[in-house]
């Protein structure tokens, strides 16, 4: 009984977290001068707890439009989102490679990374679900996009709860495939007359 309500509890607290990125609504951490915490918020660790000054690094739409493939707007928009996230991803899946279930979240690498990554997907999730929306945009394209979109924030609550490398693995393999879907429609999409 126990454990029905805590994955009642999980389920809830992961619908609630969705919902609001879904609708396009920024989400903010909760109140970061909280006393009992004992690490530092998101804010501060990219500012200052990186080694080397090391910070998420930024996407640029224009920079991605910029290339000679026919892509349209939404295309465009989804290839940056992605850009970012898999470049701020990285760190956190080789910090957590090779250790199979286990994931040492107190390691200083592993926490940044994971601050950087989860950032990183938070913005990339709302990106392609923007693009989504892009007017014009047919539902072959739109729907692998909301469902990266759905999946990086999946992914980005399994970070956030510290979740075991299983669960991250299956995420970021799924995550995967709806990325290959929509960049396969995208290609479809810039190929007709």
């Amino acid at each position: 009984m126990i454990a029905l309500r805590t994955r009642i509890r999980v389920s809830v607290g992961a619908v609630v977290v969705t919902l609001p990125l879904l609708a396009g609504v920024p989400v903010a951490p909760a109140d970061p001068s909280e006393t009992g915490s004992v690490e530092p918020t998101d804010a501060e660790s990219v500012s200052s707890t990186m080694p080397d000054g090391e910070q998420m690094v930024p996407y640029d739409v224009a920079a991605v439009a910029e290339t000679d493939a026919p892509m349209s707007e939404a295309c465009t928009r989804f290839t940056a989102a992605l850009n970012l996230a898999a470049l701020n991803y990285e760190e956190f899946a080789y910090a957590t490679a090779g250790a199979g279930n286990s994931v040492d979240y107190r390691d200083p690498n592993v926490w940044q990374s994971n601050v950087i990554g989860r950032t990183a997907l938070r913005e990339a999730a709302r990106e392609a679900l923007d693009a989504s929306r892009t007017p014009g945009t047919p539902p072959e394209i739109s729907g692998p996009m909301r469902s990266w979109s759905l999946g990086a924030t999946k992914l980005l609550v399994i970070m956030g709860l510290r979740g075991g490398g299983d669960s991250l693995n299956a995420a970021a393999t799924a995550l995967n495939a709806d990325a290959q879907s929509t960049q396969m429609a995208c290609a479809l999409d810039a190929n007709r007359p």
